[in-house]
């Protein structure tokens, strides 16, 4: 596509180069007529001559410039696909860490919770041991072997054995209630002290790539500021915008020749006016409003805090997740009878090709990839390659 715009933009510039040498040259033979008729135009023509030659070396060069600029400007743009992939990544990384850190905080606490119980029962259970140590103490005046022995009074003999019994039965039960309670407390602290090590690594971690992220926003601004001291004319930022608008098209008819239509996905057709927005915020840019010249808005353009979820409408499947030169990192829903979304400038993608969705799941950050000034989403709703007014589906 850019070297489309390239062909275009030089071919403008021959077509504008021949004509201007045809009217110098027109003019340079209006003006020699007259002196063809006399012996002192020679010098004249030498002049005019030079004027043209000076002419179309100043054309020649503007060409080279223009050639150079659209090289550096075609670097530039591939350079902020790498930056907003960076920053992707990163921020991937930081929103899979802390859905990991909510885990791991949350497994500390029934830690804790379990330890104290633990704590509590191990109290118990040991005053229940003293209270029995301090009772057999008491009767330990009693001679068990002398009981044995005694042959009188045999059946008041026979009960204190059988109580003696019971009661070493009921102390080793509660001594071995008391050892798995102590071996289980132990276990519950090592793995307490092993999510908190994990906790302050995961902290770690993400402080690191918290820097990360800095960095590679520095890098994604400073290669904004290198692409907007670039001024392009109201020409050339309409052919842009065409270019990019016809290379989204290009991209969903290759998704729709591919689709392999599912049984459950029945479409948004029934769904009008039923249908929740992927994100709250102001709406920058409506559907059908003027964008470039007789370019208009296909789709809504949302502002929104950057790092906000951006959710999917209706249930569906991922046919793009990637990319895209001009709505940068970008995801595609297909939603079954022709019917598909697409959510734009993201921070990061959070599904895959394939993957199935859910009404009102996340499948990306709010961001403003794709050199988007302002943090927000584009978003469009199209059936069969037609774009559809979203506010028509979306209240």
């Amino acid at each position: 596509m850019r070297l489309f715009i390239n062909t275009y933009l030089v071919s403008n510039l021959t077509r504008y180069t021949v004509i201007i040498s045809l009217v110098l040259l027109s003019l340079l033979f209006t003006a020699t007529a007259p002196a063809q008729q006399s012996d002192g135009n020679a010098d004249a023509q030498l002049q005019s001559r030079a004027k043209l030659s000076d002419v179309q070396k100043a054309i020649a060069k503007q060409e080279s410039n223009i050639f150079d600029t659209n090289k550096q400007r075609s670097s530039l743009e591939q350079q902020l696909k790498t930056d907003d992939l960076a920053i992707a990544n990163v921020t991937k990384a930081i929103n899979n860490i802390e859905a990991e850190l909510s885990i791991t905080q949350s497994k500390i606490v029934d830690l804790a919770v379990e330890k104290k119980q633990l704590n509590l029962s191990k109290e118990r259970q040991e005053q229940l041991l003293a209270k029995q140590l301090r009772s057999a103490y008491t009767t330990g005046q009693h001679d068990y072997l002398k009981l044995l022995l005694n042959q009188d009074q045999s059946e008041k003999i026979q009960r204190t054995i059988s109580y003696y019994q019971y009661i070493n039965k009921a102390r080793i039960k509660e001594i071995e209630s008391f050892q798995a309670t102590i071996a289980q407390l132990l276990q519950v602290s090592t793995e307490h002290q092993t999510q908190i090590a994990n906790l302050q690594q995961l902290k770690d971690e993400q402080l690191q790539k918290d820097n990360q992220l800095r960095i590679s926003k520095a890098q994604r601004s400073n290669t904004l500021q290198k692409l907007s001291r670039q001024l392009l004319s109201s020409q050339q930022q309409l052919n842009k915008l065409k270019a990019e608008e016809e290379n989204l098209n290009q991209a969903l008819n290759k998704l729709a020749a591919i689709i392999q239509a599912e049984i459950d996905l029945t479409g948004l057709s029934k769904l009008q006016n039923k249908l929740s927005w992927p994100v709250k915020g102001k709406t920058l840019h409506r559907f059908g409003t003027r964008k470039q010249g007789y370019l208009t808005w296909k789709g809504v353009l949302i502002s929104a805090p950057i790092s906000r979820q951006v959710q999917t409408i209706h249930n569906g499947t991922v046919l793009f997740s990637d990319w895209l030169k001009g709505y940068g990192l970008l995801t595609v829903i297909d939603h079954g009878n022709g019917y598909m979304s697409l959510y734009a400038h993201n921070q990061t993608l959070l599904k895959s090709v394939g993957e199935r969705v859910e009404t009102g799941e996340p499948i990306a950050l709010i961001g403003q990839s794709g050199g988007l000034e302002q943090p927000g989403l584009y978003f469009e709703i199209r059936h069969r390659g037609k774009a559809l007014n979203p506010k028509l589906w979306c209240r």
